[in-house]
């Protein structure tokens, strides 16, 4: 399976270099919450935790098998449709956490590797009225990144790493980001669009596998 991992992120020095820290400490990569899909969000965030109830203060999403479908840079149809979702989700997260409050960090749209003149962060941008991180270290290297954009954004209420969810699809890119920052980690388990590649499916299966062996036990919170 490692050897799957590595032509998997073949094209991610940070993701490879970071899986090692898992060997130390697998629980990085295990979610402070688990939701099917982008639609069972609930907002406030805060509700996504149980009784902990953190101060969410800002938001952090992914984009492919996220709220995208892979390689698109629009918001996937049924989740800002009232008569196909429970509710407009995408704009119900925007109207709770109005800008500065909400960025998109993508390993695809705004890295200076696979979106070089930024044109795919910049149609997504306009797509969906938040703005996207360009970065040139994927995740999960970039949470200090995030954490700079937050801090000294205007009018950002955010003052902590423990003031912000990550909400992504994977296991060592969203959700590992999210413990090192110190923030919350909200894992969306089936994506938008079935994925059959076996290392996806692998990882889709490694919270169970750790819960057994009772490395879930010690997934810190921030």
């Amino acid at each position: 399976m490692l050897q799957d991992f590595l032509k998997f992120h073949s094209m991610n020095v940070s993701a490879t270099l970071n899986f090692l820290r898992l060997i130390g400490k697998p629980s990085l990569c295990l979610p402070h919450a688990t939701i099917p899909t982008f639609n069972d969000l609930p907002v406030p965030l805060s509700d996504a935790f149980g009784t902990l109830k953190p101060d969410i203060r800002a938001v952090v999403l992914d984009k492919d098998d996220c709220f995208a479908v892979p390689k698109e840079n629009v918001v996937y149809k049924p989740y800002t449709t009232p008569e196909i979702s429970r509710q407009d989700k995408f704009n119900s997260l925007l109207a709770a956490y109005p800008a500065p409050h909400l960025l998109i960090v993508s390993n695809s749209a705004g890295t200076t590797t696979s979106d070089p003149s930024n044109s795919q962060a910049s149609r997504l941008s306009s797509e969906t009225g938040i703005p996207v991180l360009r970065h040139a270290i994927k995740k999960p290297g970039c949470g200090s990144q995030i954490l700079n954009h937050f801090l000294h954004a205007p009018n950002c209420r955010v003052t902590s790493g423990d003031q912000i969810a990550v909400v992504g699809d994977r296991l060592f890119t969203d959700v590992m980001m999210a413990n090192m920052m110190g923030s919350w980690a909200v894992w969306v388990k089936d994506g938008v669009v079935e994925n059959r590649n076996p290392f996806i499916a692998w990882e889709r299966k490694l919270p169970e596998r750790l819960g057994r062996s009772g490395a879930k036990e010690f997934v810190e919170l921030p």
